[in-house]
């Protein structure tokens, strides 16, 4: 069958166009990637010289031969430039996290319902390989029951960062809609909604005018879940930590490798793409059938082409879309609920 590709144009190349967007695109033949907005360096034009590179979001908007639009612009235009994509009958990616607000994500979901277009999330780290051996580890139930999880998102940045609009105060600015949209979609999709969530949110480092540190405690039924990031954690612990009416898993620390593969320009599903070194496989300690079992489970390999792999499917095919906006929707939910927890220093319902 002959492969279509989707004629695709990226409104940013900063980090994440550069790194995660333009590689992820360009290794899949089933995109295109025919326009860059980019408005004053020229890296664009190096890595991908077959490129059209604009110095104007409405110009990539407005290309008629342009299918998809990936709003991976500063976090409080994803609202404006998604509603204008949409509005010019294009399909979207918008980078994480969704909005800025609930409303707006409403206000987007039914626009794509109006306009028949596709609109998802780039929830990547959905494919992390930590991740998808968590939810190996869960679903097999090796540790029983769960009854407790905490999950890390831990960087060392002691200093503000120049030149980037991430460390200004502003309109959805801070770890907590940077790190913890991440964070709070697995969770989600782990467990759903929680019941409650008493949340601390705060700055830690000297002179800095964002959020860099959060603690989030999201109850459930028989279940209480952790959610912790700062930047100010130099020796890193598990990533993941579960414990069970039988057992313990204890995952590996630091970040899945696919981001510094992408950094290093290697191309996505390469040989060894994923692979975690054996010194960052999990621990489990249980109990199953009977038998105490003490063991190192292997890291499954992680995948953040499979977005783009199943973004074909759903624009050519009319598949199910692995991220939902409204599950997207949820975590800009919750982002709110923890800040309102915060404000009021109580646990509240999201």
């Amino acid at each position: 069958m002959q492969i279509k590709p989707i004629q695709t144009a990226l409104l940013s190349y900063g980090m994440s166009g550069e790194v995660f967007h333009g590689p992820l695109i360009h290794a899949n033949p089933g995109f295109a990637l025919s326009t860059i907005v980019q408005r004053s360096t020229k890296t664009a034009d190096k890595h991908y010289p077959s490129c059209k590179v604009v110095k104007s979001v409405d110009e990539a908007i407005n290309d008629p031969a342009i299918e998809l639009i990936v709003v991976n612009t500063p976090n409080e235009s994803h609202f404006p430039f998604t509603t204008q994509a949409l509005l010019a009958g294009k399909h979207v990616v918008v980078e994480k996290p969704f909005t800025v607000t609930v409303k707006e994500a409403d206000e987007l979901i039914a626009l794509a319902e109006k306009q028949k277009k596709t609109l998802t999330v780039f929830q990547s780290r959905r494919w992390d390989g930590d991740f998808l051996t968590l939810q190996k580890v869960l679903a097999n139930k090796w540790v029983g029951k769960v009854v407790e999880l905490e999950a890390h998102y831990d960087r060392f940045r002691n200093y503000i960062e120049a030149n980037t609009w991430k460390e200004e105060a502003g309109v959805g600015t801070g770890i907590l809609y940077n790190l913890g949209s991440h964070m709070l979609d697995q969770i989600l999709v782990l467990f759903g909604m929680p019941k409650k969530i008493d949340a601390r949110v705060g700055i830690q480092r000297p002179g800095g005018k964002v959020d860099d540190y959060y603690d989030l405690r999201l109850q459930y039924d028989e279940l209480l879940v952790i959610v912790k990031s700062s930047y100010l954690v130099r020796e890193q612990g598990p990533r993941y930590i579960v414990h069970g009416t039988e057992g313990s898993f204890i995952g590996n620390p630091g970040v899945d490798p696919q981001e510094q593969a992408l950094k290093d320009k290697k191309i996505p599903g390469s040989a060894g793409w994923g692979t975690h070194a054996r010194e960052a496989w999990g621990k489990l300690n249980t109990t199953i059938d009977g038998l105490h079992v003490e063991a190192t489970i292997e890291t499954i390999p992680g995948d953040y082409s499979m977005f783009y792999r199943n973004l074909y499917e759903v624009i050519r095919e009319g598949k199910p879309a692995a991220v939902k906006p409204e599950e997207a929707r949820d975590v800009i939910k919750l982002i709110e609920a923890a800040y309102e927890s915060n404000r009021q220093k109580k646990s509240i319902k999201p």
